[in-house]
């Protein structure tokens, strides 16, 4: 049962890294290249959809990891799956104090009502998603470690 739930929890936080990856370094530079404001509507349409399915992952992942921690405590590896939930805590706060609020501005905006320094904001956002992107590719390797 434990391996089951090593390998359960590894895909669901390997799929997490791949989403946040692919949102930093594909979709963002491809919103940003669309002309007008196909970029700004199609980064409200993005913090949307991923702000109500995000939580429920990152908070699921942590779930896993810390239920692997607790059931493994005595196995190979326990110190990496303790370290990679710490990680994933660091993430979840991360998004909670500093991303989730410029997305909840963000996910509203439209042309005609968009803050001035909405590029400011989004430019902040993606600097805080690329370290959230490093905290849980760091959790991920840790947990792709502590496999038996």
């Amino acid at each position: 049962m434990l391996n089951a739930l090593e390998v359960v929890t590894t895909v669901v936080v390997g799929l997490m890294v791949g989403v946040e990856f692919s949102v930093a370094f594909i979709m963002n530079r491809i919103l940003d290249a669309l002309p007008e404001d196909s970029g700004q509507l199609g980064h409200a349409h993005g913090g949307r959809m991923l702000g109500a399915l995000m939580p429920f992952w990152y908070i699921g992942s942590l779930v896993l990891s810390a239920i692997w921690a607790v059931a493994g405590r005595h196995h190979h590896g326990a110190g990496l799956v303790v370290t990679a939930a710490g990680l994933l805590i660091v993430s979840v706060v991360m998004s909670i104090l500093l991303l989730v609020p410029i997305n909840n501005r963000n996910k509203t905006w439209t042309p005609e009502n968009r803050p001035a320094d909405w590029k400011q904001q989004l430019n902040r956002w993606q600097r805080w998603h690329y370290v959230r992107v490093a905290v849980i590719i760091a959790a991920f390797a840790l947990l792709a470690s502590a496999l038996t």
